[in-house]
């Protein structure tokens, strides 16, 4: 499923929240490799919670942090303009109202 990208290509909605995308920066090759470590941080979450252990789970949770930093999904923004960081944040609460507003309405 594609969700919808602002203008800016800043971030994509899930649900009317704007999560933040990653940093078009990344060359492929790094990219790819976060986004597997992302994968394994999260099923390593799965397991710890279905295993139930709390020092499993901790260690997961912070992989999964570290590797969102790391594509820029988290942490500083990775642009330089200076705009905020609207990330996690309800669309039609930002800058963004409109031009969410009209892909409801298309």
């Amino acid at each position: 499923m594609k969700y919808p990208v602002t203008p800016d290509g800043r971030y994509f909605v899930v649900r009317g929240r704007l999560w933040r995308c990653t940093n078009p920066k990344l060359d492929a090759a790094e990219r790819l490799r976060l986004t597997r470590e992302l994968m394994q941080a999260r099923s390593a979450v799965r397991r710890a919670l279905r295993d139930a252990d709390p020092a499993a789970l901790a260690q997961a949770r912070a992989r999964v942090h570290a590797a969102k930093v790391a594509l820029g999904e988290r942490g500083p923004v990775w642009w330089d303009d200076g705009a905020p960081d609207y990330n996690r944040r309800l669309a039609r609460n930002t800058p963004y109202r409109d031009w969410y507003a009209a892909l409801d309405s298309a």
